[in-house]
């Protein structure tokens, strides 16, 4: 075989095995991260399953990476049960405090060093931060 050719089918095949590690969701559908569920793209389906024909590693490699990142799931396809409630731009921590002690039926401090308050622009988004967060990870939970 020429050192030329050799040295192309080399680089396609060390390209096309970095895709399928990585995951075709998370390449080409980033913001999907953290999604919990829905219904399955076809399109992310069919590109990690390419990586089967090459070799089983790689497919399945794609498959789990996809998966654990949610990134192989259809955007809106999901359900939650997130009460969304508009918030006067002059409520005080205390205050806030006060209306999550409520709502959760738990006692809420939100001076912790460890709280991050930030704005989202859908529920989606949110959604994908709670989940990122480890929240309802059963281990971090037995530790409260």
């Amino acid at each position: 075989m020429k050192p030329r050719l050799r040295h192309t089918l080399n680089g396609l095949v060390v390209g096309i095995t970095i895709t399928a590690l990585s995951g075709c969701g998370t390449l080409f559908h980033p913001e999907r991260k953290g999604q919990m569920g829905g219904r399955i793209d076809p399109v992310v389906a069919i590109a990690n399953g390419v990586g089967l024909l090459f070799f089983i590693l790689p497919g399945v490699i794609a498959y789990a990476v996809d998966f654990s990142n949610g990134t192989i799931y259809l955007p809106g396809t999901q359900t939650a049960g997130v009460d969304a409630m508009p918030l006067d731009e002059n409520m005080d921590v205390a205050a806030l405090e006060q209306l999550l002690s409520e709502k959760t039926g738990k006692p809420v401090s939100l001076d912790s060093g460890l709280l991050l308050v930030e704005e989202v622009d859908s529920l989606d988004e949110a959604l994908a931060l709670v989940r990122m967060s480890g929240i309802n990870d059963s281990e971090r939970l037995a530790t409260m």
